[in-house]
């Protein structure tokens, strides 16, 4: 792990941190840092005020709220409140996460560049001595012009290019030169010719190595819980947002040989969720690759101010300046009609503004920051600032190369006309308004129809009596007063009629959100879900939809911060055996399709790629490692390393050479059986004959019947020639 004296301690970040008495939040100069800060603050939130609206409305539908500014006529009763919405938003997030980590790993692959430069492509050796036979007669075949012509990689007669020396081509092994070292003699470049070749990729080794070390990075920052709750405001709000890779100092348990406990402090990578409502973009910016800053708003208590201390670059004394100012976190109209009375609380919070973005050299200059020298001919940088109470907490360089916003909005349906995305709530707003009013007329009609209305005649009854009506209620009538002096009407009952309009509403809310009623446990379907076929139609409709938003998180999130996270480690960690020409791949949309078909085909494509002119041309670790995955299996735990295969490969290949296989007659058949006919020639099975197979009925040439068509047994599903099998 990279000390935490050299972490992130870039001339830059340093440089700019030689301020003329830094420790000072009292300098003057501070105050245009500060308004610079506020200024961009101001003008993202007065841009997202509409998208707040949204997502406070997506906020009650999903509560099972009425907004203070909806009326309710004085004959309407009922104030029910049918959450559909909060359903289908489950469903979506729910669907997304299961995609996302089903096999409970994190969705990012590493893998080598087309062509990785500096690195041999392939190198193989031969671990059976026939294959090595078909090597060399291989080789023999081969023209001498041909391009690919195979050659020993370390042998003698190894002709060095200009330039080149011995260690430059040990070095095209890559992370592999000290593991194959006992097989380096027997290494030939190029891909293996038979099928007992072993084909390794040097590069594949460096990739998989980078893709631990990032798993395990995301692992330790608990990623998965990070990303979860980012995809539930992705799938309700329509946009989630995520922050990394960013340096902590993190605490490990230890205790010394005493019994002391003796914490193991490291600095490490670490990636958070950020809730919508306190991540304010650049309003000039349709996505985070336009964004020329951001700004997250913190709400802080004491102890979390004073934390701050402790982490790298922060100024103590404008903490303590902030903190001496007292509470400056002001609630927004949101908050205020988000929370509950239950959970107001008088305790002391601190507003703390952070923002990533470009600012003018001039405005470093300003405060006596000495610019890098390869940025002094910048007009902008890109900088960290922490402002809180008017006092710069933080000012620092941006640490990356190349200078990135740590920022990751993925928008769970693209609005191309706004930074923020689409969400589940939005798209059924007007069927869950539509929802709640047949609910509440046909709750109100029930209630309704369900008593008697009460009619009266006074002139009947004596004057002066309560005219409440209860179970054994009596009244008195006068005396010899006519005709009767109660009367009981019944309301006619036209509930049917609403709740028929109500899953009218509740079809349209399935067909706007993608997402059908069935997917989510509901029964009752009518139409074409009810038969094997129209639910497997809508079905795929559904992974059409979802197959949108996972594309999404893969573009939009998990492919950039994968990048991030890779260039974090090329940049700060010293371990050679990770580094190459790699790239970061995304591969949540792979999940989409179901294990079980995904183990087939990989079978399948195996089975193709055991033949011998194949073999060469299939990467059989990737196709390993891919079969484990769909197994739900850990590849690292059930398949060997390339250093681990190749020692397995020697020794299969020295107990080749001490167990022959038997003679081809002596294995021919067992002991006292009947030697087999050699072949005549003649293919095997029954003597050709004219006419139908024995067993079938002549072909009725009227059609009429009496053929056997359609009869015999039923196909199931995986047998060949079944119709449901998935292609």
């Amino acid at each position: 792990m990279v000390d935490e004296n050299n972490f992130m301690e870039t001339d830059a970040s340093s440089s700019l941190e030689d301020i003329k008495d830094t420790e000072n939040s009292d300098d003057p100069q501070s105050g245009s840092i500060v308004q610079l800060v506020e200024h961009h603050f101001k003008k993202a939130e007065d841009a997202r005020f509409v998208d707040e609206q949204r997502w406070m409305n997506a906020y009650r539908n999903y509560r099972g709220l009425y907004s203070a500014d909806v009326k309710f006529t004085e004959a309407e009763r009922s104030r029910v409140f049918v959450k559909v919405t909060k359903t289908k938003t489950l469903a979506a997030y729910g669907q997304v996460v299961d995609v996302l980590f089903g096999n409970s790993n994190f969705p990012l692959s590493v893998n080598p560049s087309r062509l990785p430069e500096g690195v041999a492509e392939s190198v193989s050796f031969e671990a059976d001595p026939e294959g090595q036979k078909i090597t060399e007669q291989s080789q023999a075949a081969f023209n001498k012009d041909d391009p690919v012509k195979r050659k020993p990689l370390f042998s003698p007669d190894t002709k060095l290019e200009p330039g080149d020396t011995v260690d430059s081509l040990r070095e095209r092994l890559g992370p592999l030169e000290k593991k194959l070292g006992t097989v380096a003699d027997l290494l030939i470049e190029n891909p293996a010719v038979s099928a007992s070749g072993i084909t390794f990729h040097p590069a594949m080794v460096a990739a998989k190595k980078m893709e631990k070390k990032i798993h395990d990075q995301l692992e330790a920052s608990n990623a998965n819980k990070q990303l979860r709750l980012a995809a539930f405001e992705l799938a309700l709000f329509g946009t989630g947002i995520m922050k990394g890779p960013l340096a902590i100092n993190k605490e490990y348990p230890n205790w010394n040989d005493e019994g002391e406990y003796e914490p193991v402090v490291k600095t490490v990578p670490s990636t958070n969720y950020v809730s919508v409502w306190n991540f304010y973009p650049d309003p000039d910016a349709a996505n985070m690759d336009e964004a020329e800053y951001c700004l997250e708003r913190h709400k802080m208590s004491r102890s979390q101010m004073r934390a701050l201390k402790k982490r790298p670059f922060f100024r103590s004394n404008a903490i303590d300046n902030a903190i001496e100012l007292g509470e400056s976190y002001e609630k927004k109209w949101w908050e205020q009609e988000m929370e509950d009375d239950a959970q107001q609380s008088s305790a002391e919070r601190y507003n703390v503004q952070e923002f990533w973005g470009y600012v003018d050299t001039d405005v470093l200059k300003d405060h006596d920051v000495d610019v890098p020298k390869e940025l002094k001919d910048h007009d902008e940088v890109s900088v960290n600032i922490w402002v809180c109470n008017g006092q710069v907490l933080r000012l620092v360089m941006n640490p990356f190369k190349p200078a990135i916003i740590p920022y990751y909005a993925v928008p769970y349906e693209i609005n191309p006309y706004s930074f923020f995305g689409v969400g589940i709530a939005e798209n059924m707003d007007d069927t869950q308004t539509l929802m709640n009013g047949f609910m509440r007329m046909a709750v109100d009609n029930a209630v309704l129809s369900g008593n008697l209305l009460i009619e009266v005649d006074e002139t009947n009854l004596v004057p002066g009596q309560d005219m409440s009506v209860y179970p054994g209620k009596v009244f008195r009538r006068q005396g010899g007063a006519p005709g009767q002096g109660i009367f009981g009407t019944k309301f006619p009952n036209v509930a049917q009629e609403n709740m028929q309009l109500f899953d009218k509403a509740r079809v349209l809310a399935d067909e706007s959100t993608g997402f059908p009623s069935f997917a989510h446990g509901q029964t009752g379907i009518q139409g074409v879900g009810r038969t094997a076929s129209g639910i497997s139609m809508l079905m795929g409709a559904a992974n059409g939809s979802i197959r949108t938003v996972v594309k999404n998180v893969d573009d939009y999130l998990l492919a950039p911060m994968g990048r991030a996270f890779f260039s974090f480690n090329m940049q700060f960690d010293f371990d050679p055996e990770i580094k190459g020409d790699l790239e970061v791949k995304a591969s949540g949309t792979e999940s989409l399709m179901a294990n079980e078909v995904r183990s087939q085909r990989l079978m399948q494509f195996l089975g193709v790629v055991q033949n011998p002119v194949l073999a060469p041309f299939a990467k059989m670790d990737f196709i390993i490692r891919e079969i484990a995955k769909s197994m739900d299996l850990d590849p690292d735990k059930v398949t060997n390393s390339l250093g681990d295969a190749a020692i397995q490969a020697e020794m299969f290949k020295k107990f080749k050479q001490e167990n022959p296989d038997p003679a081809p007659e002596a294995a021919a058949a067992p002991q006292g059986a009947p030697p087999v006919a050699p072949p005549t020639g003649r293919p095997s099975g029954p003597p050709p004959s004219e006419g139908p197979p024995a067993g079938a009925q002549a072909q009725d040439p009227t059609g009429a019947g009496g053929g056997t068509i359609g009869t015999g047994t039923v196909p199931t599903p995986g047998e060949q020639g079944f119709s449901g099998n998935v292609q």
